[in-house]
């Protein structure tokens, strides 16, 4: 009787997290890893600026990037901590600009898929996370050797034996 009350529930229990699979919206483009496609527009203040998406040309601006995430609308980790999306201008006197998304790779932080991406070609490129550096100052022997110590001097007789080494 055990045995089948055993079978039963663990059957039960199968079917049970079997049917726990995050489900995607209706209509909604199937992507690698049960992530979903977000249709994301691109856009610049000068029409025609390049536009490259993980290091890959993706086409002059305006332009729609499809990005797979998650169905929960954060960006999924295929292995990167960050998704960058980059703007090359198209004159001199304009800057390269660039967003950063993270995708939660190793437990960090894990930013939406935004709808819409402008970049303003005219501004200088806006830092968007702080500059590496301790949280405490560096120790003492980073500002250079320490200071001349001749080391410890000894007081009385001094005897060498051998046969260069010959002083009293």
């Amino acid at each position: 009787m055990n045995t089948k009350l055993f079978f039963s529930l663990s059957a039960g229990a199968v079917a049970l997290l079997a049917g726990c699979a995050t489900e995607l919206p209706p209509g909604a483009e199937r992507g690698p890893h049960n992530t979903m496609a977000y249709d994301v527009l691109v856009e610049a203040s000068e029409p025609g600026a390049r536009i490259e998406a993980n290091g890959q040309f993706i086409g002059n601006s305006p332009v729609h990037l499809k990005i797979f995430g998650d169905p929960d609308g954060t960006f999924h980790d295929f292995g990167s901590y960050y998704y960058a999306v980059r703007a090359m201008p198209l004159a001199t006197n304009q800057f390269p600009q660039a967003r950063y998304f993270m995708t939660g790779h190793m437990m960090t932080h894990e930013d939406r898929v935004p709808q819409k991406i402008y970049f303003d070609m005219n501004q200088p490129p806006q830092q968007t996370y702080a500059q590496p550096g301790y949280p405490y100052p560096p120790p003492a022997y980073y500002y250079g050797p320490p200071a001349y110590y001749p080391g410890p001097y000894f007081y009385g007789p001094e005897i060498y034996v051998g046969p260069r080494f010959r002083r009293w």
